[in-house]
C-alpha cells in the first residue's frame, strides 16, 4: 500500500509517518521502482500500534522502548510494567493539576453570581487584582 493508503488507514497524517520513518520508529517502506514507498501489513500494525500509544499519550521515547520490548520477546516485562507506572503517575499528576485548577476557576465565578455590568463584575475585579500582584480569590498571594 502507499503512504497515503497506509494513513487513511490508521488515521495518521502523512508528515507524521514520514516523521516515524525519520526516527526509526517505523521501518523504511520497499521502493517501488517508480519510487513509490510501498507499505506492509507490518508498516500498518506498527503504526497502529504507534497510534494507540500516543492515544494514551505514551511520550516517542517510550513508544520506542515498547517496541524494543517488543522485538525482544524474551526479556522481562518489568521495564514495560515500570514505563506504564510512569505514565499513570503523570496522567494522575495531570487529574490533580486540572483539579485545582477547576476549584480555582470555581471559587472565581463565585465572585459574581448575577449579571452586572464590567464595573461590577466580582470576576473581573478579582483578575485585575492578580494582574496587579494582589492577593485574589482563587489565588492566595505567597507568603
Amino acid at each position: 500500500m502507499r503512504i497515503g493508503e497506509l494513513g487513511q488507514a490508521t488515521g495518521v497524517d502523512v508528515e507524521t509517518i514520514r516523521y516515524y520513518e525519520k526516527t526509526g520508529l517505523l521501518a523504511e517502506p520497499t521502493r517501488l521502482a517508480n519510487g513509490y514507498r510501498s507499505y506492509s501489513q507490518a508498516h500498518l500494525e506498527r503504526l497502529s500500534f504507534i497510534r494507540h500509544c500516543r492515544a494514551l499519550d505514551i511520550p516517542l521515547a517510550d513508544i520506542t522502548r515498547l517496541v524494543f520490548f517488543m522485538m525482544q520477546p524474551s526479556s522481562d516485562c518489568g521495564d514495560i510494567n515500570s514505563l506504564i507506572d510512569q505514565q499513570i503517575a503523570k496522567v494522575r499528576a495531570r487529574l490533580a493539576s486540572m483539579q485545582a485548577l477547576e476549584n480555582q476557576l470555581t471559587t472565581l465565578r463565585s465572585r459574581c453570581d448575577a449579571e452586572h455590568s464590567g464595573l461590577e463584575c466580582g470576576i473581573l475585579h478579582e483578575l485585575v487584582a492578580a494582574a496587579h500582584g494582589e492577593a485574589c480569590a482563587c489565588h492566595t498571594k505567597p507568603a
